[in-house]
């Protein structure tokens, strides 16, 4: 673990060497209640497989990293994939690099390279989110009573130093009236690298029209994977598959 300073806090990343110097970075991004220690081991495997320098970080308020000061509003992912990302990336000279995105973090990649603004040189996208479903909703309402009666705030606390920031700032936004209307399908028609879009069918916070809409509005190569008997986490659920479908789409750019 270490710490990069980025717009005046400070956040926790971890980075594994490249064993091949011509191979692309990968940067993970984590889900909305993720954080480097919740990848566990598979950065790891990543990088063995790909040999590419694979960097993993605790977004503001997340993990490590130093406490998120207020509310989010509607916007927190754009403010992550436009400012926060971009400035991680300076500081630690991240050049063109895959992004490796999980639910939000997926969703922050796809705002990110929809910009134009940064070269990227391929996305691969976790159980992204595009526009808010029903069964988004219904998901996070779940979390919300597993967070309040049952054991999920003991769970994330191994992985948060503010587990209740960490919780009520992604859960909060998620279930207000504003949010409803949030969509980044704008973004997606200025996306034109390689695209890899992997999907659970049992996934409790979307279905299948999220990566299809992607599907339809990027411009560049496009290809998913949807897994049966798997839930909101790939990387997890169903690992071997996953794993194999990145390593294969990382090894063709």
């Amino acid at each position: 673990m270490a710490f990069v300073e980025i717009n005046g806090h400070r956040i926790e990343y971890a980075e594994i060497s490249a064993r091949n110097a011509r191979a692309p970075t990968l940067v993970l991004l984590h889900e909305g209640l993720g954080s480097v220690a919740m990848w566990r081991d598979f950065p790891a495997k990543l990088a063995h497989a790909t040999g590419c320098r694979t960097i993993t970080y605790s977004r503001w308020g997340y993990g490590k990293s130093d406490r998120f000061a207020g509310p989010r509003d509607p916007r927190y992912m754009h403010d992550e994939a436009l400012d926060e990302l971009p400035a991680l990336r300076t500081a630690l000279a991240i050049d063109d690099p895959i992004l490796v995105g999980h639910s939000d973090g997926a969703s922050i990649a796809l705002i990110h390279a929809g910009s134009g603004r940064w070269s990227v040189r391929g996305l691969i996208l976790e159980a992204p989110h595009v526009f808010v479903e029903d069964a988004s909703i219904a998901g996070i309402e779940e979390a919300k009573r597993a967070y309040e009666t049952a054991d999920l705030k003991r769970r994330l606390a191994h992985y948060h130093a503010d587990v209740e920031g960490v919780f009520r700032s992604w859960n909060d936004i998620w279930l207000s009236a504003g949010f409803r209307a949030w969509n980044i399908e704008g973004c997606l028609s200025g996306i034109t690298c390689p695209v890899l879009a992997i999907q659970g069918l049992d996934d409790q916070y979307g279905t299948v029209a999220q990566v299809n809409a992607v599907a339809r509005q990027v411009k560049g190569p496009f290809e998913k994977l949807l897994l049966e008997d798997c839930m909101h986490a790939p990387h997890r659920d169903q690992e071997a598959d996953s794993l194999a479908a990145m390593v294969g789409f990382i090894a063709a750019l």
